[in-house]
C-alpha cells in the first residue's frame, strides 16, 4: 500500500494509521518535532532533490522495526540525529536505508533487549554532522572513541546479540568541510560480544575532524573506525579517506577484518593522526595509493596489538616531528612497501596508547615484542630529520629483509642502521 504525502498533516495522519504502508513524499516538508516510523512502515520520496524532509528543533526519524527510508534528503541540525533507533524489541527485522543525502548523524544503536538486527545501507551521503555529544563510547587501550557521522553500535552486552550489516557507498563530509567526531564508526559492545558482523563495507570519500584539543591523551577519533566486537569480511575504500584533527586516525581497527583495501590516498593533517593503525586482527590489508601524514607525531602505519597476516603499501610518507613511517610492536606476517618510505621530521611528541611520548621520526621502527616474518621495501628508505634512524630494531626481530633502493639518513647526525640494541637480526 502506497500513500502519497503532500503536507505535514498528511504525514502525521498516515503515521497514526495502524496498517503499515509506504509513505511517498511528493514535496519538501518541515517538521518541528521528531518522527517515529512504526514497525513495517516505509518512507520514501518521489525525487531526492526536491523532497527534503527537515527537522528544525529536534532529531529526525526514529526507526522501530522492519523500516525502510529511501530516496530522500533529510536535514537536521548537524549535532542532532537524522536517523536513529527507538525500539528495544528482541528482533528489529531488516532496516533499510538507501539513496539518502543527510545533514545530522545516522545512529543505528541497539540496546539491552535487542538481540537481532539486520541493517542494509546503500548510497548514503552525510553532508555535515557533529557526533561528539553522545555518551555511549567504547573504551580500550587507555582511550575513549567518539561516535561517527555514520554509526553502527551494538550496545547490548548479551553475547548472543548481533547486528548483521551491509554498508555500501557511504560518503561522509566534504574536502575542507569534514564531519565532526569520527566518520564511519562500527562497534560491538566488547571483545566478548555483542557483535556487529558485516559482510561488505564500501566507502566513497570520507573527511572527518575529531575536534579534540591538542594534548588530549585519552580520546581519539578516526575517519573509519572498526572497533572491538566487530567482524568484517571485506572493506573497500573507493574514495579518499582524510582526517584533520588531533588524535584523528585515518583507518583504525580494534576488531577483525578479513580483507581491507584502500584505492585512493589515505591522508591525515592533525597531530598524532596515524594513517593505518591496527590493534585488531587483519588478514589482508592493501593501500593502493600513498599513505601521507602532515601532523606532529602522525605516523604512517602502526601495529600496536593483534596482528596483520599480510600488508601491502604503495608508499608511506610523513612530514611531522615524531612521525614514524612504520612502527611494529607485535608479531606480524609479511609487509610490502612498493614505492618507499620517507619521513621529514625529527623528534616530537606523539600519542601512544593513551600516553603522550617523545619519539624520533624513524623510517622503520621495530619495538620490543615486534616481529616481522618478511619485510620487503622497494624504493628505499629516506629520513630527513636530525638524530633519527632510517631503520631501527629495538629488541624486535625481522626474519627476512629485502630493501631495494637507497637507505638514506639525511639529518645532521645520521644513524643509518641501528640494529641489535636488545634483539637480533638474521
Amino acid at each position: 500500500m502506497k500513500t502519497q504525502i503532500n503536507s505535514l498533516q498528511e504525514l502525521m495522519a498516515a503515521l497514526a494509521n495502524p496498517t503499515p504502508a509506504t509513505l511517498e513524499l511528493q514535496t519538501s516538508i518541515l517538521c518541528p518535532y521528531a518522527l517515529t516510523l512504526p514497525a513495517g512502515f516505509r518512507l520514501t520520496g518521489t525525487d531526492k532533490d526536491s523532497c527534503i524532509l527537515s527537522f528544525s528543533n529536534s532529531d529526525g526519524i526514529g526507526l522501530t522495526a522492519d523500516n525502510e527510508v529511501t530516496d530522500l534528503t533529510i536535514q537536521t541540525n548537524p549535532n542532532n540525529r537524522a536517523i536513529y533507533l527507538l525500539s528495544s524489541q528482541a528482533d528489529l527485522g531488516t532496516l533499510t536505508l538507501k539513496n539518502l543525502t543527510i545533514t545530522g548523524q545516522v545512529q543505528i544503536l541497539t540496546r539491552a533487549g535487542t538481540n537481532k538486527t539486520q541493517l542494509i545501507a546503500d548510497n548514503i551521503d552525510v553532508v555535515a554532522c557533529d557526533a561528539r555529544r553522545y555518551s555511549e563510547q567504547p573504551q580500550k587501550y587507555g582511550v575513549n572513541v567518539y561516535q561517527g557521522a555514520f554509526t553502527v553500535y551494538n550496545f547490548n552486552s548479551d553475547t548472543e546479540s548481533m547486528i548483521k550489516a551491509t554498508l555500501t557507498n557511504i560518503s561522509l563530509g566534504r574536502k575542507g568541510a569534514p564531519v565532526i567526531g569520527s566518520g564511519l564508526f562500527v562497534c560491538g559492545f566488547g571483545d566478548k560480544g555483542g557483535w556487529v558482523v558485516a559482510e561488505n563495507i564500501t566507502t566513497g570519500d570520507i573527511y572527518s575532524n575529531g575536534m579534540l584539543p591538542y594534548g588530549q591523551p585519552d580520546m581519539i577519533t578516526a575517519g573509519v573506525f572498526i572497533v572491538n566486537g566487530t567482524k568484517v569480511k571485506n572493506i573497500t575504500h573507493t574514495g579518499t579517506v582524510t582526517t584533520y584533527g588531533v588524535n584523528d586516525m585515518v583507518l583504525d581497527t580494534w576488531g577483525e577484518v578479513e580483507k581491507w583495501s584502500a584505492e585512493k590516498p589515505i591522508t591525515s593533517y592533525g597531530p598524532s593522526g596515524i594513517g593505518f593503525v591496527n590493534f585488531g586482527v587483519v588478514n589482508e590489508f592493501e593501500a593502493k595509493d600513498k599513505i601521507e601524514t602532515f601532523g606532529l607525531g602522525a605516523r604512517g602505519f602502526n601495529q600496536y596489538d593483534g596482528t596483520v597476516a599480510k600488508a601491502t603499501f604503495h608508499s608511506l610518507i610523513t612530514h611531522g616531528n615524531g612521525s614514524i613511517g612504520m612502527q611494529v610492536s607485535k608479531p606480524v606476517g609479511s609487509i610490502t612497501v612498493k614505492n618507499g618510505i620517507v619521513t621529514n621530521g625529527t623528534t616530537g611528541q606523539t600519542l601512544v596508547k593513551g600516553v603522550i611520548m617523545e619519539l624520533p621520526a624513524d623510517g622503520v621502527s621495530i619495538k620490543p615484542g615486534g616481529e616481522i616474518k618478511q619485510l620487503s621495501i622497494s624504493g628505499g628508505i629516506t629520513t630527513h630529520g636530525n638524530e633519527v634512524h632510517s631503520f631501527s630494531v629495538e629488541g624486535g626481530l625481522v626474519h627476512q629483509l629485502d630493501i631495494t633502493g637507497a637507505v638514506e639518513a639525511n639529518g645532521e647526525i645520521p644513524l643509518l642502521w641501528l640494529l641489535l640494541l636488545r634483539g637480533k637480526h638474521p
